[in-house]
């Protein structure tokens, strides 16, 4: 792709998306975006991760990252930009496809009554066949790769503790960051979340130092319960961290010698105490699935064996008994699910087995 002549020159673009998690925004996606300005009328920064509860992995919220990305642009280049949400379908490919495609048809606006030429744009690591493969219908566009800058490491940096988060902004942010996101960020240091998260990453230290000696990294294997009811899906709020406060499907580890199924029930029986006979839960059985993606769990590699439950309706909801020191169970009515208040990626296994919409907007 060849940079325009002059102003006065045609754009080579209607529109150009481009997709990311910028976690934070750093200088590599201004990189992209300044280049996607350049050559198009329109740009469309999809925002994925939105919606999600705070993580290490994701520690911003979408307001706070769309309010980073305006803070390093112009006036006249934020008239251009329109960044939009993106939530995440971890196990659906076509259902992700689809919202991608709906919200860049909704925005693409057509010029003199033709179809808008759109194209996908990305750094040259980031753009790979992969999403080629996904969005056919799109030019694709590769930028070249701003090395050295990395959000895992800026991240890492920051939320190590403290003080190396504060070494790190004042030495070395400058050549990562944009002004505006550094001193959000600075803010950001000051608020509750920013400490708990530094203190999952003490957790997190610690658990990676107990496998440290281990040959090869572990993968561990856990199992969850969807159990649904009347409307209604059983779910246990999480007293510790990581995700302290947040709803969580009921599951655990495996013990060495119970098959999987036997580890969901048992689960189900010590955890939540369901008051539903063993018999009348197999009986129930509607589906069970593997949950596997790469990223889903803080631990490591983390593999979920899912077991989906659809009781009976009735009109009283079965009863769980409280468990001392344990985390508290409740059932929640599957119109009050919030993608921003389950913990690492429990929304998207509800979704993939009850089939809920992709859409997800904010009043």
């Amino acid at each position: 792709m060849t940079a325009r002549p002059d102003a006065d020159s045609p754009p080579d673009f209607d529109c150009l998306v481009f997709i990311g998690r910028f976690q934070p925004p750093h200088l590599g996606h201004l990189a992209v975006i300044r280049e996607a300005l350049r050559h198009a009328r329109q740009v469309i920064v999809l925002v994925g991760s939105a919606w999600q509860a705070r993580s290490l992995r994701n520690p911003w919220r979408y307001e706070e990252r769309l309010r980073m990305l305006r803070s390093a642009f112009e006036e006249e280049e934020n008239a251009r930009l329109e960044v939009v949400p993106l939530l995440d379908a971890l196990y659906n490919n076509d259902v992700w496809v689809r919202d991608v495609q709906r919200k860049v048809r909704d925005i693409a606006s057509p010029e003199h009554a033709r179809l808008p030429r759109i194209g996908l744009i990305g750094a040259s690591r980031g753009q790979s066949s992969y999403y080629l493969a996904l969005f056919p219908q799109w030019e694709s566009v590769s930028v070249p790769l701003v090395e050295g800058i990395s959000a895992s490491r800026i991240r890492d940096r920051l939320f190590r503790s403290a003080s190396s988060a504060e070494d790190y902004l004042s030495t070395h942010a400058a050549h990562d960051l944009p002004p505006g996101v550094v001193a959000r960020i600075r803010d950001f240091l000051e608020e509750a979340p920013y400490g708990q998260l530094v203190e999952e990453q003490h957790l997190l230290d610690q658990y990676r130092q107990a496998w440290s000696q281990a040959p090869y990294p572990p993968i561990f294997v856990t199992v969850n319960a969807v159990v649904v009811q009347s409307g209604h899906v059983l779910l246990v709020r999480r007293t510790a961290a990581p995700g302290k406060g947040l709803y969580a499907l009921p599951g655990g580890f495996i013990s060495p010698h119970e098959r999987l199924m036997d580890a969901c029930l048992r689960e189900l029986r010590e955890r939540v105490r369901l008051k539903v006979p063993e018999a009348v839960l197999k009986g129930s059985l509607r589906g069970q699935r593997l949950f596997d993606e790469p990223h889903r769990s803080w631990r490591g590699r983390t593999l979920a064996e899912a077991f989906y439950f659809a009781l009976r309706p009735e009109q009283q909801l079965p009863q769980l008994k409280p468990v001392r020191g344990g985390d508290h169970a409740r059932w929640v009515p599957l119109a009050d699910l919030d993608p921003e208040g389950l913990f690492e990626d429990h929304f998207f296994i509800i979704q993939d087995f009850l089939g809920l919409p992709a859409d997800f907007d904010r009043p």
